[in-house]
């Protein structure tokens, strides 16, 4: 992996996918609010992933895990479909066995239009994760980097353990909301401006506590900032002043940076070689992104390492194993010459991946990832 984000030629092309929360769950068997919630066992399913799967890195996605959080639970309902647990301020929290959470509050908090909202007074310190629209993971602040730590020491230097920050972008969105958010773009750009670095500061402060733990890349997860959604003039306004404000933190402390898109990226692959980052993923294919991988490294391979383009849809998801080593060769194929290249499903691995889809990919680098003899 190192010589891999280095822009070097390793032995073997590493192998390296995010999966879904839904996936591990399936795939470890522990129940929802658990894993969700308490790091060991957070850790503990991680660790189990990459060796089911062989994969030279693991990402550690959430961290800062609230210690006693039963505490705060009135009950808790289990039954082949997951979870459902009942808050003692009235909230309740919805946990499939194949999914992310729902989480349901007792009362609706309206969301702030962004004209009106001070920049100052978002906190410096950073205190939740976005996960999605309404879905926050709160961060224990005694507890920041526990699931990283766990994972560090058991993984020694076997293989590559990579922390993970939240785009700005996405912080930005999650105060708004979508429509209002976007809107906001057009309507009051200075303001929005303003908030984005205000949660930058936070953000690079964050992932300074992250790279102090010993990690070997830093991913920021951008997932909002594609075609998409917004523009390469937007995405230059709005998103890469601040995404590169984590990265230059990343690289202050000695490690590599990433970026996290999905969808089509075709058309701002230099745009986000722009941040400072070592690397890009998920270069999603046709017809879920925009990307080819030849097209991808000769733009920008021999600045980046790239991470990603097997379709995890039609090929892992839905493809035979056939499917998958074949596309999984035809990438090799593409994204070994020169090195930089790392093996990866493009987006996460969707929940119902046949595991043995997915093992492929370890046997596929072996037989095709390596470096031929001198």
């Amino acid at each position: 992996m190192a010589e891999a984000m280095a822009l070097r030629v390793p032995d073997r092309v590493p192998v390296m996918c995010q999966m879904s929360i839904g996936h591990m769950l399936l795939q470890t068997g522990f129940p929802p609010s658990e894993f969700w919630f308490t790091a060991e066992i957070f850790a503990e399913g991680l660790l189990r992933l990459r060796e089911i799967y062989g994969f030279d890195g693991i990402l550690v996605s959430l961290h800062g895990h609230p210690p006693g959080w039963t505490r705060d639970v009135l009950s808790i309902e289990r039954d082949e479909a997951g979870e459902v647990v009942r808050w003692k301020n009235g909230d309740r929290t919805v946990f499939p066995a194949d999914d992310l959470p729902l989480h349901v509050p007792a009362r609706a908090t309206p969301r702030p239009e962004i004209a009106a909202v001070d920049p100052e007074a978002i906190p410096d310190r950073i205190s939740f994760i976005p996960v999605s629209q309404g879905l926050l993971f709160r961060l224990a602040p005694d507890r920041l980097y526990d699931a990283v730590d766990i994972v560090r020491a058991r993984a020694g230097e076997a293989f590559s353990v990579h922390g993970e920050i939240t785009s700005p972008f996405d912080y930005f969105l999650n105060l708004a909301g979508f429509r209002e958010g976007f809107l906001a773009l057009v309507d009051a750009p200075d303001r929005s401006r303003a908030i984005l670095e205000r949660y930058s500061e936070g953000l690079s402060d964050l992932a300074r506590g992250l790279c102090g733990r010993g990690i070997d890349a830093l991913k920021i997860s951008s997932p909002y900032a594609g075609a998409g959604f917004i523009s390469p003039a937007f995405y230059r306004k709005f998103v890469l002043p601040y995404e590169a404000r984590i990265a230059a933190a990343a690289r202050a402390a000695g490690v590599l940076a990433y970026t996290h898109t999905c969808g089509a990226v075709h058309d701002r692959l230099e745009l986000m070689a722009e941040a400072g980052v070592a690397g890009i993923e998920c270069l999603d294919p046709p017809p879920l992104g925009t990307v080819e991988l030849a097209d991808a490294k000769r733009r920008v391979g021999n600045r980046l390492f790239i991470k990603g383009n097997l379709d995890p849809v039609h090929v892992l998801l839905q493809g035979t194993e056939a499917d998958v080593e074949r596309e999984a060769r035809r990438a090799l194929e593409t994204g070994k010459p020169g090195g930089g290249y790392i093996l990866s499903t493009a987006c996460s691995v969707a929940p119902r991946t046949p595991r043995r889809n997915l093992q492929v990919l370890a046997q596929a680098a072996e037989e095709w990832g390596r470096r031929p003899p001198a």
